[in-house]
C-alpha cells in the first residue's frame, strides 16, 4: 500500500482570473487526490492536497503548466505527511 502524503504548494504568475482553480480541481480530480485550491489575497494560488506521491507530482507539473490564459513564473512545494482532514478536492474562498 502507498503511502499518502501531504502536498502545499503556492503557485505564482498570472494564475489569478485565467480558470486555474478549476483547471487544478479538474487535474486534482483526475488524479484521485483530495484538498482545495483557493485564490489569496497576493495574487497567487494556493494548492493542498492529499495523496499518493506519484499523483500529487504529476499535479505539481499540471501546476507548472496551468491554463492556456495562464502564466505560471513558480511554483514553490513543501511536503508534509498527510492528515486525512479531506474527502474530496473543491475550492476554498
Amino acid at each position: 500500500m502507498e503511502e499518502t502524503v501531504r502536498l502545499q504548494a503556492t503557485v505564482h504568475g498570472r494564475v489569478q482570473g485565467v480558470g486555474f482553480r478549476h483547471f487544478t480541481m479538474q487535474r486534482a480530480g483526475e488524479l484521485g487526490l483530495a484538498g482545495y485550491v483557493k485564490n489569496r489575497w497576493n495574487r497567487t494560488v494556493e494548492v493542498v492536497a492529499e495523496g499518493n506521491r506519484e499523483s500529487l507530482e504529476a499535479l505539481v507539473s499540471h501546476l507548472h503548466a496551468g491554463p492556456r490564459a495562464a502564466n505560471v513564473t513558480r511554483v514553490d512545494s513543501v511536503w508534509l505527511p498527510a492528515t486525512g482532514e479531506f474527502h474530496d478536492f473543491g475550492p476554498r474562498f
